[in-house]
C-alpha cells in the first residue's frame, strides 16, 4: 500500500500565539513522523490554492469576500473563537486545495490512501460562516469535487472529531450523494448531533450521528466503528471514504473528556481501511481537524499512518487509566434508528 501525504510549511502562518489552534500542533507532528522515519516512507502531494469554483460549490461567496477582506485588514475574529491573521485566507484556500490535491492523487491511482496534514481546521464551517476554528470546509469542498467533476455519486464522510461537525452536515443534510457519519461528545460544542438528525429530503438516513457521553474510550469506538459504521457502508457502498480526523477524543486532549488512545485511534484507521478495501477499491483520504494536547496530537496523527502503512503502532502515552462509560443503549438507538438490528 501507498500512503500520501500534504504537508506545507505555510500551514504554519495561520496562527494566534496563545490560542488551541495553534502552529505547533503541526510542528509536532511533524517531529514525531520524522523521529519515526515515517516521512521517508510518504508520498509527498504539494498544495495548490483551491480553485474558486471548488470553494463556491460549498460557501457564499460574500462570506469567501468577508474572509479575504478581514485577512487583508490584518486579521480580526469572525466569533471568539475563530481569529484570521494577514495570511489566514490565503493559508485557508491552500488547504482546502491540498486535500483536493490529494483526493486526484488517490483517485488517479498515484497512491492507495493518503493524509493531509492542513490548517485552519474546517468541519464546523458553515456555508456562510466560519467557527469552532474553521475558516472553509475543507472535507465539504472535497467531497463536492468528486461529485461535481469525477463523476461519483456516493462519498462517505466518517468524522470521528470530538465536536459534531455541524457544517459538514448542513452542506450535505437534503442529498443522499454524500453519506456524513460523526462520533462525538455530546451535548458539547456546537450543540447538534443528536442521533435523531438524519437528514431531510433526498438525504433523510444519510446523516448518521452517534452522540456519546464523557468517558468513551478505545472499546466503545471501536465497537461503534464494527457495530454501526460498517453496516452502514455496507449498505451505502460507497465510492469513496473520506475522514474528518480529529483526534481531540484521545484521553489527554485539553478541550475533552474521552479517553481514546493512540492504539485506539490505530484501531479505528484499520477499520477504516478495511471497509475501504471491500466497497471502493482501498480510496481512503484523511484531513486534519481537531486535536489539542500536542504528544496526544502528534502520536494518534503517527498511529493513523502506521496503519495506512501497515506497520505496528507505538504508543508512548498508553491508554486511559479510568474506566469506561457503557454505550449499549445509545448504539441500540442509533441501530434501530436507522434500520440496522
Amino acid at each position: 500500500m501507498s500512503t500520501a501525504v500534504v504537508y506545507d510549511p505555510r500551514f504554519l502562518l495561520h496562527n494566534r500565539p496563545g490560542h488551541v489552534e495553534c502552529r505547533e500542533r503541526l510542528e509536532a507532528t511533524m517531529q514525531v513522523l520524522d523521529q519515526r522515519g515515517l516521512l521517508d516512507r510518504l508520498q509527498e502531494v504539494q498544495p495548490t490554492a483551491v480553485d474558486t469554483t471548488h470553494l463556491l460549490s460549498v460557501h457564499h461567496e460574500h462570506y469567501v469576500k468577508l474572509v479575504k477582506e478581514v485577512a487583508e485588514r490584518g486579521g480580526g475574529n469572525l466569533d471568539p473563537d475563530t481569529y484570521l491573521n494577514d495570511q489566514s485566507y490565503d493559508v485557508a484556500l491552500l488547504a482546502a486545495g491540498g486535500l483536493v490535491n490529494l483526493v486526484e492523487t488517490v483517485l488517479s491511482g498515484d497512491a492507495d490512501n493518503g493524509f493531509a496534514l492542513v490548517r485552519p481546521p474546517g468541519h464546523h464551517a458553515l456555508p456562510g460562516r466560519g467557527m469552532g476554528f474553521c475558516l472553509f470546509n475543507n472535507v465539504a469542498v472535497a467531497a463536492n469535487y468528486v461529485l461535481e467533476h469525477r463523476g461519483l455519486s456516493r462519498v462517505l464522510i466518517v468524522d470521528f472529531d470530538l465536536h459534531h461537525g455541524n457544517g459538514t452536515q448542513e452542506v450535505f443534510y437534503a442529498t443522499d450523494k454524500v453519506l456524513y457519519f460523526s462520533t462525538h461528545q455530546y451535548p458539547y460544542y456546537p450543540g447538534s448531533g443528536h442521533w435523531s438528525e438524519m437528514g431531510q429530503g433526498e438525504g433523510e438516513g444519510f446523516s448518521v450521528n452517534v452522540p456519546l457521553p464523557a468517558g468513551v474510550g478505545d472499546e466503545g469506538y471501536g465497537r461503534i466503528f464494527d457495530e454501526v459504521l460498517y453496516p452502514v457502508a455496507e449498505r451505502y457502498h460507497p465510492e469513496i471514504v473520506l475522514v474528518s480526523a480529529g483526534y481531540d477524543a484521545h484521553w489527554a486532549d485539553p478541550l475533552g473528556m474521552m479517553q481514546l488512545s493512540a492504539t485506539g485511534y490505530g484501531y479505528l484507521t484499520s477499520v477504516l481501511k478495511e471497509m475501504a478495501a471491500e466497497f471502493c477499491e482501498g480510496r481512503l483520504v484523511f484531513t486534519l481537524e481537531g486535536g489539542y494536547d500536542l504528544p496526544a496530537l502528534s502520536n494518534s496523527i503517527a498511529a493513523t499512518l502506521q496503519t495506512l502503512l501497515g506497520v505496528e503502532v507505538e504508543d508512548p502515552l498508553g491508554p486511559s487509566t479510568r474506566a469506561e462509560v457503557l454505550i449499549d443503549d445509545i448504539i441500540v438507538h442509533v441501530k434501530g434508528a436507522h434500520r440496522l438490528l
